[in-house]
Parts: structure tokens; sequence; C-alpha cells
């Protein structure tokens, strides 16, 4: 086992399945069962997921909603994943916890750092939901400042594509894959790992990232067992 502790961030749209909105029952139930099975290494499992499926608060903003309500708007998207993916995961009979940005005590507890900390080392599942809690941020730069905030050893950053490429593999099949590549050539290239708030952060605090194909079983456990899926990022 290569990461103790591992802050998974996933997209909002990788819920959706074959579906144009919403969430797919059998994918959430897939990532639950791929989720189980590193916690059944005794991996300690912090989760940040999107809320695009839902709501996308800067596409908000082009039809006409204020932006800052948009970005609310989305927040509270993510917490409706958050609370769906909690489900999943308790019908694997894990011990999860949510915690949210927005205090919202009828769902979740509020996000603080020494009760998450000590969630992860009674080895539940911790979901954070709301993103940030401000405007402006993105679920990426959640992501990133979570995983410091819990000294995460690493962000596992699970698409529908198996790593970075130098051009979009869905648009351009002549994309060349990278295994490996650092945080400086990824800004160089200005490849779209994460928004740039997020990737100068965890470029800042040495935070490696994975980015990888989450919809496809078993990969999860292959990243955290060391297998070279998906591409590498690091200083």
């Amino acid at each position: 086992m290569v990461y103790k502790r591992i802050l998974l961030k996933l997209s909002g749209e990788a819920l959706l399945g074959d579906r144009s909105y919403g969430i797919d029952p059998k994918r959430i139930a897939q990532y639950a069962k791929d989720i189980k099975s590193i916690l059944d290494l005794g991996v300690e499992v912090a989760i940040v997921i999107g809320g695009g499926n839902i709501f996308r608060g800067v596409s908000a903003a082009s039809n006409g909603i204020d932006r800052v309500q948009g970005d609310y708007m989305g927040m509270l998207a993510t917490v409706i994943n958050g609370m769906a993916l909690q489900s999943s995961l308790e019908e694997e009979k894990i011990q999860t916890r949510l915690q949210t940005a927005i205090k919202i005590e009828a769902v979740a507890e509020p996000y603080i750092k020494r009760k998450a900390v000590r969630h992860l080392e009674k080895k539940r599942v911790v979901i954070f939901g709301g993103g940030t809690g401000n405007p402006f941020f993105t679920t990426d730069s959640a992501a990133v400042l979570r995983a410091i905030e819990v000294s995460a050893d690493v962000i596992l950053k699970g698409t529908r594509v198996d790593g970075v490429y130098d051009s979009d593999p869905e648009k351009n099949e002549k994309a060349v894959k990278f295994d490996f590549i650092s945080f400086s050539d990824v800004i160089g290239k200005n490849l779209k790992v994460m928004d740039s708030t997020a990737f100068t952060l965890s470029q800042e605090n040495n935070l490696p990232i994975i980015v990888f194909n989450m919809n496809k079983p078993g990969n999860l456990l292959n990243v955290i067992k060391g297998d070279k899926i998906g591409t590498l990022i690091k200083n």
C-alpha cells in the first residue's frame, strides 16, 4: 500500500453515467464498492465531490443569475451529491461522516478540521460538501485545501478519462497521454488539470495529484497498490 490517507476528488459530472442530468444509481454504487476495496486495506479516505451534474454557478451566471448566488446554489448541489454518496457507502456498511462548509446541521456536521481528522483515524469516510464555503472558488480548490488541512498523502482526481493528455482525448484521437508530468510542465503547457488556484496551492504544498479514470471498476484499488495508472503530477 503506497498511501495511508488520500483525498479522492470526484466530479459531479462523473455521477451522470449515461444520463444528461442527476445521479446514476449504478455509477454511484460502483464508486461505493471501489471505495470499500481500499478501506479494506486500511486506507483513510476523505472525499470532495463536485455539483456540476445538478447545478454549475459559472453557467448560471451567464444566464442572468447573480454569480455569487449561483455559486452558493452550486455549493448546495455538492451537498446533495455528498448525501447520495454517503447513502451508497452506508449500503456497503461503511461508516461515514458528511461535513459541510455551510452549516446545514439537519443533514451534516459543520466542517471542523480536528473532527475530520479524528473521523479519518477511526476509519470513517469523511465527505466534504459545500466547497470552501465561499463563492468564486471551485471544488478543485476545496479538494486541495481539505487535503492539506487533513494531511492527505495525495489527491486522487477521478475523472472520465485515464489521465492527463496534451490535448482533449475526447476530441482528438491522436492526443498523447503523460504517465508523469511535473507541476511546472502542466503550467507551461497550459494543461487544464485543475483550476489555477487549486493547482498552485497543490504545487506550493508539494501535494502530488494522480489523475485517473474512476469509471473503470478496480482502478482506484490499483492506484492505491502503486500500479502505473493515470498520470502522476508532482514537483
